[in-house]
C-alpha cells in the first residue's frame, strides 16, 4: 500500500471534549482566577484554625493549579490570552520599526501600521520641530554675525512643514479613534479561551461554530493517512508547507521499507516518491505556491469556478486578475485539461478518510482534553483508519502477508 504519486492535503474540524458555553473573555477569566485564589485562601485559613498554622495564610496549594484542576485551566487560559496579546504587540512593534527604517532611508513607506500610526506621526512631528528649531538657531547665529535679515521668518509653530506634520498627527488620532470604535462595535466577545479545554478553539463549520480543533491530513491515492497534525488554527493556509514536509518524510520512509518487488518508480530509498500534491482554495497563497517541495495543484477559487473556467473557450475567467503572479499562473494552469482532471481527484483522495473516520467509525468528538492528549487520540484514530483500509483492500490477509514475506 501507499501509492504516493498523487497525495492530497485537507483539513477537517473535530469537536473537542468541551462546550462552547465554557468560553470566557479575559475579564471573566481574571474574575474566576481571583475567586479561586480567595476560595483557596479561605480553605487554608479554615485548616489553620483546625490543625494549626503550617503555612502562610495567603499561599495557594501548588496542586490547586494543576492543569487538570479548574483553577489550573483558568490560569492556562489567561496565560494563552496574555501570550497572544504580547505576540500581537511584538508584531505591531516590528512593523513600526520597519516603517521607521524605510522612512529614515528615504524609501516609500505607504500607510503607517494600524495601532502605531499616532506614535509614528508624533515622532515625525517631533523630528520636524527639531529640524526647524535647528534652522532658526543657525539663522539667529548668522544674524548675530551681522548678516542682514531678509523678510519675515516663520516661527516653529508657523512653519509650513510643522503645520503639515501636526495635521498628520490629528488625522492619525481621528483614524485611530474610528478604528477603536469600529472594533468595539464589531460582533463577538473578542478573544476568548475555554476553561474546560484551553487549547481548543471556536472553529467555523458549514453548520455554525463548534468548540474543537482543526486536523490536517495528507492522504495517499489508496486512502492511507501518511501525515497528520491536530492544530488550533481556524484556517488551513499556514499548514501547507509543514504538512507537505511531513508527507515527504513519511513517503521516504514508506519507500525505504517497501519490498523491491513492489517498489514504484521514484520509490528508491531516500526518495520522497510524491509527484503531485492536491489542496483546496483554503491553502492558496503566493508562499504556498512557491515554497520548496513537490509539484502542486492548489485551487485558486471555488470548484464550480474552476470547472467553468476550464470549459470557457473564450480565454476569459472570473477573477483572473486577482492574486499575485503565482496565483494567476495556477489559475491559468487549472484551465488546462490535464490539470483540472488531476485536481478532480482531490475530493475523493482527501475527503474519503475524513468521512470514514467520522461517519463509519463514529469518531465525532475527542474524549481527551489538552492538545497533546487530543492529538494522540486523533493520531490513533487515523492509525485505525489505516488498518481498516489495509484490511478492506486485502493487504493484511494471510495470503498477502505470506506473499510479501516470500
Amino acid at each position: 500500500m501507499g501509492r504516493l504519486g498523487t497525495v492530497a492535503l485537507d483539513g477537517t474540524k473535530v469537536a473537542a471534549s468541551a462546550s462552547k458555553a465554557a468560553n470566557r473573555g479575559e475579564g471573566k477569566l481574571r474574575e474566576l482566577a481571583a475567586e479561586a485564589v480567595a476560595a483557596h485562601a479561605a480553605a487554608d485559613a479554615a485548616e489553620d484554625e483546625l490543625y494549626g498554622e503550617g503555612r502562610r495564610g495567603d499561599e495557594v496549594p501548588p496542586e490547586a493549579w494543576s492543569p487538570r484542576g479548574r483553577a489550573g485551566r483558568i490560569a492556562g487560559a489567561l496565560a494563552q490570552l496574555e501570550a497572544g496579546r504580547r505576540a500581537a504587540e511584538a508584531e505591531r512593534d516590528a512593523k513600526a520599526a520597519e516603517f521607521r527604517a524605510r522612512r529614515e532611508a528615504g524609501q516609500r513607506t505607504g500607510p503607517a501600521p494600524a495601532g502605531a500610526a499616532v506614535a509614528l506621526a508624533q515622532e515625525n512631528l517631533a523630528r520636524v520641530i527639531a529640524e526647524r528649531e535647528a534652522q532658526l538657531a543657525r539663522l539667529a547665529g548668522r544674524h548675530a554675525a551681522g548678516e542682514p535679515r531678509r523678510g519675515r521668518v516663520a516661527g516653529v509653530q508657523d512653519y509650513c512643514r510643522v503645520r503639515q506634520a501636526a495635521a498628520k498627527v490629528e488625522r492619525a488620532r481621528q483614524r485611530e479613534a474610528q478604528r477603536q470604535a469600529a472594533a468595539e462595535q464589531a460582533a463577538g466577545p473578542g478573544p476568548v479561551r475555554n476553561i474546560t479545554d484551553p487549547d481548543s478553539r471556536l472553529m467555523p463549520t458549514r453548520n455554525g461554530f463548534i468548540q474543537g480543533y482543526n486536523a490536517q491530513n495528507v492522504t495517499s491515492e489508496d486512502g492511507l493517512v501518511i501525515a497528520t497534525e491536530l492544530t488550533g488554527d481556524t484556517t488551513d493556509m499556514a499548514w501547507f508547507a509543514p504538512m507537505t514536509a511531513r508527507a515527504q518524510q513519511a513517503a521516504a520512509l514508506i519507500g525505504a521499507h517497501r519490498p523491491a518487488s513492489g517498489r514504484e518508480a521514484g520509490d528508491a530509498p531516500g526518495s520522497s516518491g510524491i509527484a503531485l500534491v492536491l489542496a483546496d482554495a483554503g491553502y492558496c497563497s503566493e508562499d504556498n505556491l512557491t515554497c520548496p517541495g513537490p509539484d502542486r495543484l492548489i485551487a485558486a477559487g471555488k470548484r464550480r469556478d474552476l470547472e467553468q473556467a476550464a470549459r470557457d473557450e473564450s480565454g476569459g475567467a472570473a477573477g483572473q486578475d486577482r492574486g499575485g503572479t503565482a496565483v494567476q499562473a495556477m489559475r491559468e494552469r487549472l484551465r488546462t485539461g490535464d490539470a483540472i482532471a488531476a485536481y478532480r481527484q482531490r475530493g475523493h483522495i482527501a475527503e474519503t478518510p475524513h468521512g470514514h473516520i467520522k461517519h463509519n467509525m463514529g469518531f465525532r468528538q475527542l474524549s481527551m482534553r489538552g492538545k497533546d492528549k487530543a492529538a494522540a487520540e486523533w493520531t490513533f484514530a487515523c492509525a485505525i483508519h489505516n488498518l481498516f483500509r489495509a484490511l478492506t483492500a486485502g493487504h493484511l490477509t494471510p495470503q498477502a502477508l505470506a506473499g510479501l514475506a516470500g
